[in-house]
């Protein structure tokens, strides 16, 4: 008898333990009961895309008043981190109904979880946005990521260093990789100052020089390894070398001593993405003291154009309760609104990538950090030349490859030799 209650007083337990376990999962898939009439967004940066949600939640409440929108700041890596965990464990409690992602992550997100993200084809005009942005926010010809920021590069340079070494602003249009090392030799030789600052553990402006030329490291495919036999990545490779060879390179190892470089005066020119410019107006004491002109290009690459991007991100809705309301607030504002465009470049010099807003006023505007330039104006313009390419899922991944190979190259190892190795790298990673 003893042993019959001490068995079934097991199996009670089991069975509870069974139940509760049961309630668990159902709960932690649940929908939590929202505000119908609030959209919850996810972002990074406060002075930046939170500052730009601001501006879009005032434009839209204009005729939507009783709509309450929600921004919670995450780092992006924390972004990345939350996505990744809720959707692959097939729970959406907790997710936003709009969510801002990297254009070179896009698409490890769309083609891990297609499911989890609204489709906005045929909610706004694709045409209206830079070509550059549609392949990174899309997948199997459907349209999922509104198109925001640019990350179109330029060439930052100090004129009173070039007219101490001899040159002017107009020397410096539209040259190619050549070129910048002539004159940064002769800027270094006249002035002792560095042409540039270069960080080993980014290769961003690897990246610069790849786009520029219409090529990646993924075939168009978005997937194959594109790295053995890249012809602009060899180029862009032996620019790097010369660049250091030619001892007109300060090195730098974070985001502190690459704002501390041109800040404190020593480096002549800045090749990088747009969302630089608050860093460097945030010097005072250099107003008009700097210009803006097109990125170098690579002279032996045929293909090669004088614009590129470094960066930028779009925005997604998550198929959840709410996306339609949150449809609508982003082509309202982000996907149509040339006003509210206006009021992003004047407030916090954003640069979308919305094509007719490049047509305002505040476009146009000069600005006299730059003597006077209309640096707007020319970003969006190099924005309608930047080649448009697949960026894929693995930017990151074939990135570190990459640095390691980039040692060995500066080394001695032969290129053919590097890209080939860093081929089979990123085919054994890549699967």
């Amino acid at each position: 008898m003893k042993k019959k209650i001490i068995t079934f007083l097991l199996a009670s337990l089991l069975l509870l333990a069974g139940c509760s376990s049961g309630a668990k999962e159902s709960s932690s898939n649940s929908e939590e009961p929202k505000d119908s009439n609030e959209i919850t967004i996810w972002a990074w940066d406060p002075k930046f895309n939170i500052k730009a949600l601001e501006i879009a939640e005032k434009h839209y409440k204009t005729d939507n008043p009783d709509i309450k929108i929600k921004v919670i700041e995450n780092a992006q890596d924390d972004i990345v981190q939350k996505l990744n965990t809720s959707l692959s464990s097939g729970t959406t409690k907790g997710l936003p109904n709009i969510v801002l992602i990297e254009d070179y992550r896009a698409q490890s997100f769309l083609q891990a979880y297609p499911d989890a993200f609204h489709k906005l084809t045929g909610t706004f005009n694709v045409d209206d946005f830079a070509p550059y942005k549609i392949a990174p926010t899309s997948l199997n010809g459907e349209n999922y990521g509104l198109p925001f920021d640019s990350g179109v590069a330029g060439l930052y340079v100090r004129t009173d260093y070039l007219e101490e070494a001899g040159y002017t602003v107009s020397d410096l249009q539209n040259i190619d990789w050549n070129k910048y090392i002539e004159i940064g030799k002769k800027v270094k030789e006249k002035t002792g100052k560095y042409m540039l600052s270069l960080d080993p553990n980014d290769l961003g402006i690897i990246r610069l020089m790849a786009q520029s030329s219409g090529s990646w490291y993924l075939k168009e495919d978005g997937t194959t390894p594109n790295l053995a036999g890249n012809e602009t990545l060899k180029e862009a490779f032996n620019i790097y070398k010369q660049l250091l060879d030619a001892d007109i390179v300060k090195p730098i190892s974070d985001w502190n001593q690459l704002l501390a470089a041109f800040n404190g005066g020593e480096v002549a020119t800045v090749p990088t993405g747009n969302w630089i410019t608050p860093s460097i107006k945030a010097e005072a004491s250099q107003s008009g003291k700097w210009a803006v002109v097109p990125f170098p290009k690579i002279a032996e690459i045929p293909s090669s154009v004088n614009a590129s991007n470094l960066g930028g991100s779009s925005w997604y809705v998550l198929d959840i309760p709410g996306k339609e309301k949150a449809v609508d607030f982003l082509t309202k504002t982000f996907g149509s609104n040339v006003e509210f465009y206006q009021e992003l470049v004047s407030e916090i010099g954003a640069i979308g990538t919305y094509l007719p807003a490049a047509e305002g006023e505040a476009y146009k505007a000069a600005d006299e950090y730059f003597g006077g330039q209309a640096i707007i104006a020319d970003f969006s313009k190099w924005t309608g030349q930047i080649p448009k390419i697949n960026y894929g899922s693995h930017t990151y991944a074939i990135d570190d490859i990459l640095v390691v190979e980039m040692q060995n190259y500066l080394n001695g190892k032969e290129i053919d030799q590097v890209l080939e190795d860093a081929q089979s790298q990123a085919e054994a990673q890549i699967k």
